[in-house]
């Protein structure tokens, strides 16, 4: 596993000579707020429909253990694209969210930094043509957008952290990183998946990678009119309680948790999506370039449930986006690796979001020469133990979704949630108590002694930031 470090230094990358015709395409597919329960592969009985999801997996593997860096956007879009954990350099929450509650939140770092090596930067200098499309939201001007981080073409990345702009999700876009405007009334995922599908049209005789990072399903909740209707009729065939009370963290009105799935809105924004990302695997067959395309499907943070619509439930998961929480954490993960992965299968081995850059770049022959922490997956995608001793969260904010300020490790089956507000801590056996219901800490002192020593020592590896004072009250911090 590489070694923990301090970003900082000069950091090079070298790469391996390679026959372009033996070097694999990579796909990537990033959606924006997708739960973990809200696919066909992981919730066969779910309310949404992802036929062509449920086909990708069907080709390659299932992550039953896939994580996301962190339980909200951009730090875990920063993860993706460096293989290190945010915290490092202090990207801890989405840009730019700066909330308070009791105490005020931990310093924000709202930009990428520029001396960081992207993984299109990577692939780019070893002859890749490089595409992004969708949300970016990783700096707050130009300088820091897709196309000045290693990307070729950039359609629609900027600083925005949703489609907020003309019609949303509808044409026009008005998106100033879109040089060609929608006819009226197009959809935002199939724009982006036209384009995606071109680019590889375009690229399919040299190696790419086609980076499609949808801005769905992501608020505001906005569905085609035919899917809307089509989810409103399946939608009044179930009945049962909808929602279910939660802890809260900031506010004095009653917090709610989504616990039942029936948001005919979403749904129809899931499905769209789905159709979107059939578009672009159907784009690999026709260019005759699936068999050398390794394609990777995941999720920025687990499904919203507590706030803004409270759109979908990911029961039996505990909470949702804005929580250290598995259902904030806990994301879908899905890889096709032709000539590794055996098709329809999964794996239980923990992975999370640092790792799609190492993976990518010794998939590519790259040899890696700065300090990351993510690892190469790609035993696990042999059916083999990936040897992982630990993950790590740390997430010093107030999230919109009511979460709590926090950290977490995970060690084996073992689940460490420490509360920052006041350093209390909760253990959690996910193999029995996947919901994080049953609280160990009680009764297993001396394992809580060894992964908070251990998760205090990350803190310490990585310069992790806590909440600060706030009218004079000081809030728990770390003793070491």
């Amino acid at each position: 596993m590489p070694t923990l470090m301090g970003v900082g230094g000069v950091s090079t990358i070298c790469g391996a000579e390679t026959n372009s015709q033996q070097t694999p395409n990579f796909v990537v597919f990033l959606v924006d707020d997708l739960g973990f329960m809200d696919v066909g592969p992981n919730n066969p009985n779910g309310f949404y429909e992802t036929p062509n999801i449920n086909r990708l997996a069907e080709s390659g593997m299932r992550f039953t253990d896939g994580y996301a860096a962190n339980p909200v956007c951009s730090p875990t879009r920063y993860s993706l694209m460096t293989g290190k954990y945010p915290t490092r350099v202090d990207a801890t929450n989405f840009f730019s969210g700066k909330r308070s509650g009791k105490f005020n939140p931990a310093p924000l770092n709202d930009n990428m930094p520029l001396d960081e090596i992207t993984i299109a930067q990577a692939l780019k200098g070893q002859g890749y043509a490089t595409f992004f499309a969708g949300k970016w939201h990783l700096g707050e001007s130009e300088e820091y957008y897709p196309q000045n981080r290693g990307f070729d073409v950039n359609i629609g990345g900027y600083s925005r952290g949703g489609p907020y702009s003309g019609k949303r999700y509808f044409a026009p876009f008005e998106n100033p990183q879109m040089k060609e405007e929608s006819p009226a009334g197009d959809h935002l995922p199939d724009r982006l998946a036209r384009d995606t599908a071109s680019f590889i049209k375009a690229n399919q005789d040299k190696p790419f990678l086609a980076y499609l990072s949808f801005y769905s399903v992501h608020t505001p909740l906005m569905g085609r009119p035919d899917l809307v209707e089509k989810y409103k009729k399946k939608a009044s065939a179930i009945s049962g309680q909808e929602f279910a009370d939660e802890e809260q963290v900031i506010g004095n009105k009653p917090r709610k948790v989504r616990v039942l799935q029936k948001h005919a809105v979403y749904a129809a924004m899931v499905e769209a999506m789905d159709q979107a990302v059939g578009k672009v695997l159907q784009q690999l067959e026709d260019s005759d370039v699936a068999d050398n395309t390794v394609v990777i499907f995941t999720s920025d943070n687990g499904g919203l449930s507590t706030s803004e619509g409270s759109p979908t439930s990911n029961l039996p998961l505990r909470g949702g986006k804005g929580w250290v929480y598995e259902g904030g954490i806990r994301v879908p993960w899905i890889v096709r690796f032709p000539g590794i992965t055996k098709p329809g299968s999964e794996s239980a081995e923990p992975i999370c979001s640092i790792d799609l850059f190492p993976t990518i770049a010794a998939s590519a022959g790259i040899n890696v020469q700065h300090e990351i922490d993510g690892i190469d997956i790609r035993p696990a995608l042999n059916g083999k133990s990936l040897d992982r001793e630990t993950l790590y969260w740390h997430y010093p904010h107030y999230s919109n979704q009511g979460g709590i300020p926090g950290g977490a490790i995970r060690e084996g089956d073992f689940k460490l949630v420490e509360r920052y507000e006041d350093g209390r801590v909760h253990l959690y056996n996910l193999a029995t108590d996947i919901g994080e219901t049953n609280d160990l800490a009680s009764s297993m002192p001396e394992r809580v002694d060894q992964m908070r020593t251990r998760l205090h020592r990350w803190y310490q590896s990585v310069d992790a930031k806590f909440l600060q004072e706030k009218n004079g009250n000081q809030p728990w911090k770390p003793e070491n």
